[in-house]
Formats: C-alpha cells, sequence, structure tokens
C-alpha cells in the first residue's frame, strides 16, 4: 500500500511540475523582446512612454489575430482585424473596477440597457466580471453627468455612441479581447 501512495504523490508532482513549467513558456513566450539601448530607433522609441507615440498604433505585445486591445493605462481600444490591421482606434472613459490584463473572450451582449450608475446604455459587450460586477464596452444614450461614482462600484468602459456601434458590429459573442497596461 505505500508503493501505491508513493508512486500517486511522484505522478501528481510529476504533473504540477510539468503544468508550472508549461505555463512559465508560455509567459516567456508572451514578453516582448527588449532591444539594447543605442540600437536605432527601435530603441528611441521604446523610451518614449506609450502615450506619447502614435495613438493610432497597436501596442506591443497585445496578442495576435483578431481581437479588441483595451489599454488600461491609455484608456483606449483598438479593433484589429485581420493581419493584425487596425480597424479603429477610440478613446473610452473607464468605470470604477478595472479588469485585470490578460485575454478574455466576449460572453454576453445587450442592445440596450440601464448601466450600474442608472444611466441609459447601449450596445454592451461584455467579456468579464470582477466581484459580481460585470465588465464591459458600452456607450451612453444621452450625454448625462455622471452619477456619484464613490458609492457606485461600474465596469462600464463608456465610449462614444459611434465607437460604440463600431465595438457592436466588431465584438461577438466569443470574440477576443485583450486587456493591456
Amino acid at each position: 500500500m505505500a508503493t501505491s501512495n508513493a508512486t500517486f504523490v511522484t505522478a501528481l508532482t510529476t504533473a504540477a511540475l510539468a503544468t508550472v513549467g508549461f505555463l512559465a513558456y508560455q509567459a516567456a513566450a508572451t514578453v516582448p523582446t527588449r532591444t539594447s539601448a543605442g540600437s536605432g530607433p527601435a530603441a528611441v522609441a521604446a523610451e518614449v512612454p506609450r502615450h506619447q507615440q502614435d495613438t493610432a498604433a497597436l501596442p506591443p505585445g497585445s496578442g495576435a489575430g483578431e481581437r479588441v486591445v483595451y489599454s488600461l493605462d491609455d484608456n483606449r481600444v483598438w479593433l484589429v482585424g485581420s493581419g493584425d490591421k487596425v480597424i479603429r482606434t477610440f478613446e473610452v472613459i473607464p468605470g470604477t473596477i478595472d479588469p485585470a490584463p490578460g485575454v478574455y473572450a466576449v460572453t454576453s451582449r445587450s442592445n440596450s440597457v440601464t448601466g450600474t450608475d442608472g444611466t441609459p446604455i447601449e450596445h454592451v459587450v461584455r467579456f468579464t466580471s470582477v466581484d459580481g460586477v460585470a465588465i464591459g464596452f458600452s456607450a451612453a444614450v444621452r450625454e448625462t453627468p455622471p452619477a456619484d461614482m464613490t458609492t457606485v462600484p461600474t465596469g462600464g468602459i463608456r465610449e462614444s455612441r459611434r465607437d460604440g456601434d463600431a465595438m457592436w458590429d466588431f465584438a461577438t459573442i466569443g470574440a477576443r479581447v485583450a486587456v493591456i497596461h
């Protein structure tokens, strides 16, 4: 019986180590390559904060393929088509709760609802939740002053109605959303 338990523990330990190794490999594969100082234009561009670079340019390390890219630091979204071609980029206003950086999939959509702050919104595209608060993109139906944000947890990432129309057409159920810093 002792040999059976030892074999079982050894198998579990081996599986756990293999899983950790695989995840470490995946994480390392997604880290952008650093350029050494003085190696030309790439080094100069890397030293300039992203918000001072071309805002239409797709941020490095944002994934590949068709996707929505949302930058927490820049409060900006890129709709990326095939071949990593930026179809549209626009500024957004984040809610009070940010999603963690990572890759998500659009899980639900609503044409017209009332936001958690009481604002009528449209073209809601949700991709995750944090502590029970849905996180997603939406557009206010009419320009209204923001509610008192100190007491209302909101996960709505607000965009203009025009940008909301583009998001609605682009980000269907299952579409990838890459959240970056």
